[in-house]
């Protein structure tokens, strides 16, 4: 049984706690060698990464690229590419271009670093194979779409430590200056014991791929992973963990149950899979703080993307622009940072990353990466039921989501009815496995 308390850019396609590298033992061979690069996933974050990576370190190389899809495997390496002209030449052999589901195997097998950013839901199994390999690993957020998932990663984060081989996770949040300022604040008690706050993440939404002739039911989920929870795990899980792991980062504890409410109110087409398009969470932690967690993807409405943590002795409202202020209960400043020209964090951590590998060091951000993962999931087990859900439960939950064998004719997790319609959570309804 998983117990809480035992476990307790440079343009929009390119576009942790900060977790200083423990020096174990340093390499010569190491910081000598050119270290070569694997991209699983090639979408906009895996490109991005990718150019992030290559500027990281001067002696590395772009060794090979996988993805499901060869146009998305082109578009990706064109765009690398085009970040670099005049700059660095930027080659792929055609045999280290990897296209389909096991591509991932043959393209982390040729590297020393491995870029994962494909759906989140195959994260664990990718996750797991790297680490066996013995590569060091850059993986974006959410780590899982499930608790089995979440679990597999645990256990792999083991094996990661036991290799000396460091990880980062994609909660740019943790590498970022305005952020690790404020936290030291907090740290230092100057609003002082945090009791409640809002996160939130409220948008328009996201890309809809429009389902095209021939296509086979898992090309189309494939294609549009971003509404199919066991490749996305829903908004709250996908995009919405960056405020929650704030929360969880600063109150320095993770949630110990949640309830909510959430549905389909604008998003409900049969273009729109299964996830819904508003969530709002009550997250209880064992301090006694309530967190109030806030996610919407409605066109039209009210946008905002940010954190209000509150304290005994004053406020903190962070958002991701650089600019904040630490408040008292009187509404006078007590600290202020303005971090607009600072380096951007989704730089820092491939930064970070590559100089923890050349240093020998030790970075590993996967423990907080899984369970802020698990805290989003949480969230969405307590919108999709409607009950109140603690996180032993949702830890322990029956729900491996992913295929063992995925194949482009065989059949999805879930599959639409007749009139092509997928079936969605229901609240009172819905079963916590």
């Amino acid at each position: 049984m998983f117990r809480r308390r035992s476990f307790l850019k440079s343009s929009s396609l390119i576009a942790g706690g900060l977790v200083l590298p423990k020096l174990t033992f340093k390499s010569k061979k190491t910081n000598q060698k050119k270290l070569k690069i694997a991209v699983v996933g090639c979408g906009g974050r895996g490109t991005g990464a990718a150019v992030q990576a290559l500027r990281a370190d001067n002696n590395v190389e772009l060794i090979a690229l996988a993805d499901a899809f060869k146009d998305r495997l082109e578009m990706s390496l064109n765009a690398i590419k085009d970040e670099f002209a005049g700059e660095k030449e930027i080659n792929i052999k055609e045999k280290n271009k990897f296209v389909g589901f096991d591509a991932y195997e043959k393209a982390i097998d040729k590297s020393d670093v491995v870029i994962l950013a494909s759906p989140p839901g195959f994260r664990p199994s990718h996750f797991e194979y790297a680490i066996n390999k013995n590569k060091h690993v850059f993986m974006e957020k959410p780590v899982a779409t499930d608790a089995h998932g979440v679990r597999q990663v645990l256990e792999t984060a083991k094996v990661a430590n036991q290799k000396k081989l460091n990880v980062v996770v994609g909660l740019q949040r943790r590498y970022q200056y305005s952020y690790l300022n404020i936290l030291k604040q907090v740290r230092r008690g100057v609003i002082g014991k945090i009791t409640s706050g809002q996160v939130r993440w409220n948008s328009s939404g996201v890309w809809v791929k429009e389902r095209q002739p021939n296509q086979t039911e898992m090309e189309y989920q494939m294609r549009n992973w971003y509404y199919f929870n066991w490749l996305c795990g829903d908004h709250i899980v996908e995009q919405h963990i960056h405020n929650i792991d704030v929360a969880n980062w600063f109150i320095n504890e993770y949630p110990i149950s949640a309830q909510g409410m959430g549905g389909r109110e604008v998003r409900k087409g049969k273009d729109h899979g299964e996830i819904f398009d508003h969530h709002f969470v009550e997250f209880k932690y064992a301090s006694g703080a309530t967190i109030s967690s806030q996610c919407r993807h409605q066109p039209g409405t009210h946008r905002q993307v940010n954190e209000l943590l509150v304290g005994t002795k004053g406020k903190v409202n962070i958002n991701n622009k650089g600019i904040v202020n630490i408040e008292d209960h009187g509404g006078n400043i007590i600290h202020t940072y303005d971090g607009r020209k600072d380096e951007s964090p989704y730089q820092i951590e491939h930064n970070r990353l590559f100089k923890s590998i050349r240093d020998g060091g030790h970075l590993n951000d996967t423990e907080y990466g899984a369970k802020s993962t698990m805290s989003a999931i949480l969230g969405r087990m307590a919108t999709y039921s409607g009950k109140l859900v603690t996180w032993d439960e949702a830890m322990n939950a029956n729900d491996n989501m992913i295929p063992e064998n995925p194949s482009w004719d065989s059949n999805p997790p879930v599959m639409p009815d007749k009139n092509g319609i997928y079936k969605i959570p229901v609240p009172g309804e819905y079963k916590i496995s």
